[in-house]
């Protein structure tokens, strides 16, 4: 049974991304298609590559980063590179958290905010009328 590949195109479909950020991490060899000619394909290994390139870009991780993620995925990083991953993650998990902790205080702020100013609305009406 033959793996699926996927060109260039189907690749920048598959995963929502532009051409541009395609390229770029095969230039700084995040990812490393099959090439025939000028054409490149992107076996099962690409995919799931990719998969967690994405996953640590939302997770907010820098890509040098995510290239020990991906050694580590792949069995090559030692333990010492396991043990500072996990490091890393702890931090970002912690920055993560505290990103949330003020979104919560922004949106608390804001819903006062818009409440305040409907209820000045309602009662400047009232007098208006």
């Amino acid at each position: 049974m033959s793996e699926e590949r996927l060109n260039f195109k189907e690749m920048c479909a598959t995963f929502d991304v532009t051409p541009r950020t395609l390229r770029y991490y095969e230039y700084i060899e995040l990812l490393q298609p099959d090439r025939e000619g000028r054409a490149r394909y992107y076996g099962i290994r690409e995919r799931a590559r990719m998969e967690l390139i994405l996953r640590g870009r939302k997770f907010g991780f820098s890509l040098e980063t995510i290239r020990q993620w991906l050694l580590i995925y792949e069995k090559e990083g030692t333990q010492s590179q396991m043990k500072a991953w996990v490091t890393l993650a702890d931090e970002q998990l912690a920055e993560l958290t505290e990103q949330r902790k003020q979104l919560d205080e922004a949106i608390e702020e804001l819903g006062q905010l818009r409440a305040e100013t409907v209820e000045y609305l309602a009662k400047t009406a009232d007098q208006d009328g």
